[in-house]
């Protein structure tokens, strides 16, 4: 820890961890955004002052408040008053429309809606409207204001339900996940100390901070007092004069995040895309090992990925210090607290930075077992030095002629292929086989266009079985993703070709 780095053991909520903070290092930037910058301590003052504006809107403890904001300061000044206030917080991804939010709203059962405005050509007040929304009001640049003497004490405990977050429907509704400030609390420390950042770093959130990265990150920019650039929209290269103007030396979000990164990187080789870049890290999605042997050998920087989701916010994270081979197959080491089974493959979870449940009580008895350990529906193994290996998703394991396939053993491989940018791999229905082996992948730009029998050569080459290799190859512009971290759809990919026969 550096000196200016916060012991959280008796941090009780996020509010206080921010007030903390604002005391020991008030003057520090925590907030960078385009032209503008917040310190701790005037977002604790600012926060304090729209927790005034809030209240005397009637918002108190344990009213749920929902909020469909993008990346900005005034979401997080928003979301820290909130925080103040004890009320019950409903963030929602801002590039959800009319089913999910309708959905959020209607289960979280908000009695306030915060919501942007016309963003991005999209009107979020008229929707609101639309929806039924109760107490909508616009939270963009404009924040309610009024005097901190009005307010009651900060809450003192952080165990209590206070967050509820989205898990992103596909083919069912989302799922309300229960989060207290301590496990938000709990994940993001995990995080802290597995990067280890001093006060001299600078980060950033390219990411929605509606996603459960947002307070995962906060409480980062908390305990070790440096600052984080924000992106309101990230798109490359765009983004790369606000990484360059800031100094960031800390980047990432997900998978699809390194490799938009190394793109950027292999049109000026040898020339560093962000010069102050000493590390990107993230996690939510599977990262190919060639992956991180690519960004390290031609970006020049380290890079560590971690394991976490809705649910647990982080599970594992590598360490920048792990010899590389564990850096590049791993999802790294859980942190002191956090308990991994693996139970007939099947990743499970125990400790502090657990969600609670569900709001579905139904969905929350499903999801524990009987010792009180989270079914992640992830298949892993422990190695001998503790680090987990994700082998893939139970609902990804393709059973051919009664043989188990791991789709991500293939993808990994596929990766590989030069004319290979990315590439995911599923099972479709098959009257002879049950389930048979659909690779689909993007190509490079310029790369010609891989056939069927290139591919299974390639694979044959490598030393996957026989039995392993697609029947099926599909070759697309672009991969369907979401929008948060960018995580591949393979329910889509299912939907679009599971009527195709080859």
């Amino acid at each position: 820890m550096t000196d200016t780095a916060l012991d959280l053991s008796s941090a009780r909520t996020l509010w206080d961890l921010l007030a903390r903070r604002a005391d020991l290092t008030p003057d520090r930037p925590v907030l960078l955004q385009e032209d503008r910058t917040s310190s701790f301590g005037e977002l604790r003052a600012r926060a304090e002052r729209v927790a005034a504006g809030l209240y005397d809107m009637g918002v108190r403890a344990g009213t749920v408040v929902a909020w469909q904001l993008p990346t900005r300061i005034e979401t997080a000044l928003l979301s820290f008053a909130l925080a103040r206030l004890g009320a019950v917080q409903s963030p929602v991804i801002p590039f959800y429309r009319d089913r999910e939010v309708g959905f959020a709203l209607r289960e979280s059962k908000a009695e306030y809606f915060a919501v942007p405005g016309t963003w991005r050509g999209f009107d979020h007040t008229e929707m609101a409207r639309r929806l039924g929304a109760k107490g909508v009001f616009e939270a963009y640049d404009r924040l309610p204001d009024g005097d901190p003497r009005v307010l009651p004490a900060p809450p003192a405990e952080g165990t209590s339900v206070r967050w509820i977050y989205w898990t992103s429907g596909t083919t069912s509704d989302p799922k309300g996940v229960l989060h207290t400030d301590r496990s938000l609390i709990a994940g993001g420390s995990c995080l802290a100390h597995a990067l280890r950042p001093t006060d001299a770093d600078v980060g950033s959130i390219a990411f929605p901070y509606a996603h459960i990265g947002g307070p995962d990150y906060m409480v980062m920019l908390l305990l070790y007092g440096f600052p984080a650039v924000l992106f309101e929209q990230f798109a490359l290269p765009e983004a790369l004069e606000g990484y360059r103007r800031h100094g960031v030396t800390m980047a990432g979000g997900s998978t699809a995040f390194y490799s938009m990164f190394l793109t950027e990187q292999r049109k000026q080789p040898g020339t560093k895309v962000v010069p102050t870049l000493r590390l990107l890290a993230g996690g939510g999605a599977p990262k190919p090992p060639e992956l991180y042997h690519a960004v390290v050998r031609e970006m020049g920087v380290q890079l560590t990925h971690g394991y976490g989701m809705t649910e647990v916010p982080m599970i594992t994270m590598g360490d920048p210090d792990d010899a590389p081979e564990l850096l590049a197959t791993t999802e790294g080491r859980p942190p002191e607290g956090m308990e991994i089974r693996i139970v007939d493959g099947e990743v499970r979870l125990r400790g502090e930075a657990v969600c609670r449940g569900y709001l579905d009580p139904e969905q929350t008895a499903q999801a524990f077992d009987e010792d009180g350990f989270l079914r992640t529906g992830d298949l892993g193994l422990l190695t001998g030095t503790g680090h987990l290996v994700l082998t893939g998703r139970l609902k990804d394991v393709i059973i051919r002629k009664g043989e188990n396939i791991s789709a991500k053993e293939i993808e990994d491989l596929l990766h590989r292929h030069p004319a290979v940018a990315d590439a995911a791999v599923i099972g479709l229905p098959d009257t002879e086989r049950g389930e048979r082996v659909c690779a689909v992948v993007e190509q490079p730009e310029g790369a010609v266009k891989l056939s069927l029998a290139q591919v299974t050569a390639y694979l044959r080459a490598e030393g996957l079985s026989v039995h392993k290799l697609p029947e099926q190859l599909e070759v697309v512009d672009a991969l369907p993703r979401g929008d948060t971290l960018r995580k591949v759809l393979k329910y889509k990919l299912r939907e679009r070709y599971s009527g195709t026969v080859k």
